[in-house]
């Protein structure tokens, strides 16, 4: 039943995402076309992942979403929050890798929709280029969504938190939003397979970005309040941790 599910998923979302390339292309000639196309492109795959593999999903803190865009601070574990937070948050860019761009369909989507593109390779020209596009972005009122962890992360274990979210908030004075999740034990990284069950979804308060005197701290900041939901609401999916990591208190200078 699960492979059939997933086969099924898998053959709409190729349908789909061709036939719909189309429309993307077209909305290119009407101002944030492309922003409501691929909206829609990720709603519509995100409602296949529902109904047809039966993965669902449940929100705690939607509350806590100001009316204003900050930006978004996201747990990183599988694809199933990049569709996500396009239907929590409106107007939403990504900040990701460039090496994206080269995926078809998906790749070309982000680009078109805006996603600031990040050369890891060259980390000094990355941040200059991530804090003039989110000027941009904060001028046209787009949210921002930033994986701080810069990758997927396996379910119970944290990566490294880059300060690049921090120094962007510092800079625009724009706030951030923290998001825990525990969606890897329900799409493990690079599985072909996805699992059903509930998501969990929990969004903070907004971490304001005067909060600390640097980057270095504000993102520490983050990382303690993401790290300590993580906690909370890992443990109940297939791919649950067997021995997860424990977050350390944060210490503030």
């Amino acid at each position: 039943m699960l492979l059939l599910r997933n086969l099924i998923y898998w053959f709409c979302l190729c349908v789909f995402s061709l036939i719909w390339l189309v429309v993307v292309i077209v909305s290119m000639l009407v101002p944030k076309g492309v922003t409501w196309t691929t909206t829609v492109w990720g709603k519509t795959l995100f409602w296949m992942l529902e109904h047809i593999i039966g993965l669902t999903y449940e929100v705690t803190g939607r509350e806590n979403i100001p009316r204003e865009p900050g930006i978004v601070c996201c747990k990183h574990q599988s694809g199933w929050e990049t569709l996500a937070m396009l239907v929590f948050f409106p107007d939403l860019a990504f900040v990701a890798k460039r090496e994206l761009f080269r995926i078809p369909v998906f790749g070309w989507a982000l680009k078109w929709r805006g996603t600031i593109g990040m050369d890891r390779k060259n980390p000094k020209a990355a941040n200059a280029q991530i804090i003039s596009q989110g000027k941009i972005c904060k001028q046209k009122g787009m949210w921002i969504c930033i994986f701080p962890e810069g990758t997927r992360i396996k379910p119970g274990f944290r990566g490294h938190y880059k300060k690049g979210a921090a120094r962007m908030a510092q800079e625009l004075h724009m706030n951030l939003v923290p998001v825990a999740l525990n969606s890897g034990e329900f799409w493990p990284k690079d599985s072909f397979f996805k699992y059903p069950g509930k998501v969990t979804v929990v969004i903070g308060e907004p971490i304001h970005y005067e909060s600390a005197h640097n980057p270095e701290e504000l993102i520490r900041i983050c990382e303690q309040w993401i790290e300590s939901e993580q906690v909370k609401i890992q443990g109940v999916g297939p791919f649950a941790p067997e021995h997860p990591q424990v977050p350390t208190p944060f210490v503030p200078h």
